[in-house]
């Protein structure tokens, strides 16, 4: 018979970044309810704390990734406060958005896609990841123990499709940046780098890769994606968090460098 503590958090600390978006906050509810005394980190520090106690989280802290200061005094508070860090799921991401929506279909196209949102995917997706990583990773080194969630995305394995965007009459307000896969990809690439740098000291590092979330998306946008997903529809934001806790518990104890995909099928064809 299978332990049934396997998939418990109890005891573990652990840290979400990108916390007060969509996935961040169902990230950190899921390992709360694993057990786990979350952490949840992101830009704005009163927000962190204000979801930290609607949430019954154990803390709620502001950090720019992007800046290793940040992410040391980020883990010198968890550490004061906790003496351990057992998780880390990066999850804080960027995607494109535009200022002006009429200019959205010219600024995403890309022949014309901005220097500076290609720079700032890169800051806080690839950057963010690796500074989370190089930080709070050594410190799980030093303990010989410790699990690392990177989460990156269907796009870092298989191209956007364009047609997804279009609108029934043909139209196109929005394409699919190269940014946005170009870091995911990167990710998945880093993710593997760290699960052979840190085996041998006990860190598992592993990535989860999520297809489309429904949020309040077009009509005609969720009807595109569900024809191309086996499963015929897009993914409910809660529906991530029995991949999370495998990967963040002992049930995966002997998984490494390893991506899993939740995407309903999108890849499989």
């Amino acid at each position: 018979m299978s332990d049934p503590t396997l998939f418990s958090l109890e005891g573990r600390v652990a840290i979400v970044t990108g916390a007060l978006g969509l996935l961040g906050r169902h990230h950190c509810r899921a390992l709360r309810d694993a057990g786990a005394t979350v952490l949840a980190t992101d830009l704005d520090h009163e927000a962190c704390e204000r979801f930290a106690a609607e949430a019954g989280l154990a803390a709620g802290l502001g950090a720019d990734i992007t800046r290793r200061p940040a992410i040391e005094r980020l883990s010198d508070a968890a550490l004061a406060r906790f003496d351990r860090i057992d998780v880390l799921v990066n999850n804080a991401a960027v995607n494109d958005k535009f200022e002006s929506p009429s200019a959205s279909a010219e600024l995403s196209r890309f022949e014309n896609y901005p220097i500076e949102l290609w720079q700032r995917a890169l800051d806080v997706n690839v950057t963010g990841t690796f500074l989370c990583c190089q930080v709070i990773g050594a410190h799980m080194a030093r303990r010989r123990r410790g699990s690392i969630v990177n989460i990156a995305s269907t796009y870092g394995v298989v191209a956007p499709d364009q047609a997804i965007y279009r609108r029934p009459d043909g139209t196109q307000s929005f394409y699919k940046s190269a940014a946005y896969p170009a870091t995911k990809g990167a990710v998945l690439a880093l993710t593997r780098f760290a699960a052979a740098y840190w085996g041998a000291s006990g860190v598992r590092v592993n990535a989860i890769s999520p297809g489309g979330v429904e949020a309040g998306q077009d009509g005609y946008f969720i009807e595109n994606y569900a024809r191309k997903t086996p499963l015929g529809r897009m993914a409910q934001p809660g529906e991530l968090a029995g991949a999370l806790v495998f990967l963040a518990s002992d049930a995966s104890s002997y998984v490494t460098g390893a991506n899993l995909l939740v995407d309903g099928g999108f890849t499989a064809w």
